[in-house]
């Protein structure tokens, strides 16, 4: 299972507003890339423009040394997955069915015992036959990326997995996340939890207005001075008795 994705100086224009500006973004196997930043920085638009969602103005994406232009959509759907922030479904589909739409790139033998391994991952089994629109926005999110995960792609393009979700569900969403990069996945995550990073990213790329403004190791990158500057607040990083990194807002 190969997966590397590149893309360089993306540049997107709409309505003569840049929300992006020169961006790279690179994720191999093995590795998980935290992308952050303030509201409007752009996260959600680089996800996109990354998928293929979003016409770029300039800049290439390349999804295993394939530029995104050269790829079927069937094809480009064996190879990356997205779980977009929202997802609106109108009709009365219940959960194993939502699930199994994942694997309509594929419609191989195996994909029953595909669905059911997604289903069970996320600890959605119980809600198998429930319809979606019954279900708490955390148990939408849980159930939609089930779906993710049925499509077993190398690539996956989260945005904002874990917004809905409370602490315990948060954790074990980001452990799932980690445990696909284990399997030699490459996963990129926008995320607002700074310690979520923290903690769990390989690598961050932190944007701010429309531009990169810093990128590499969350412990390297994630310093007092660059977030209080990108996010507008006193931020402090501080070290726990066991050695992680935690990041507070200071007092005013």
């Amino acid at each position: 299972m190969s997966a590397s994705l590149s893309a360089r100086n993306i540049r997107v224009v709409r309505g003569g507003t840049v929300l992006l500006d020169g961006v790279d973004l690179e994720v191999r196997a093995g590795e998980l890339i935290a992308v952050l930043g303030p509201n409007g920085a752009g996260k959600s638009t680089l996800l996109g423009a990354a998928a293929g969602d979003f016409a770029l103005s300039s800049g290439s994406v390349d999804i295993n040394g394939r530029s995104l232009a050269d790829y079927a959509p069937r094809d480009l759907a064996r190879v990356r997955a997205v779980l977009p922030q929202q997802i609106t479904i109108s009709f009365p589909f219940t959960v194993r069915e939502i699930v199994a739409m994942g694997r309509s790139p594929w419609l191989n033998d195996d994909d029953d015992a595909r669905i059911t391994a997604a289903i069970q991952r996320m600890d959605v089994a119980s809600l198998a036959n429930r319809t979606y629109q019954t279900l708490s926005v955390g148990e939408q999110a849980r159930v939609s990326m089930a779906r993710v995960l049925a499509q077993d792609t190398p690539l996956l393009l989260l945005d904002e997995p874990t917004a809905v979700l409370d602490i315990g569900q948060q954790e074990r969403f980001l452990a799932i996340a980690r445990s696909l990069v284990d399997e030699g996945r490459a996963v990129v995550a926008v995320l607002h939890d700074l310690n979520v990073a923290m903690r769990y990213a390989t690598s961050v790329v932190v944007l701010h207005e429309g531009r990169c403004v810093a990128s590499g190791s969350p412990q390297t990158v994630l310093t007092p001075a660059l977030l209080s500057n990108v996010y507008h607040q006193k931020i402090q990083v501080t070290t726990t008795a066991d050695g992680r990194s935690v990041i507070l807002p200071e007092r005013h």
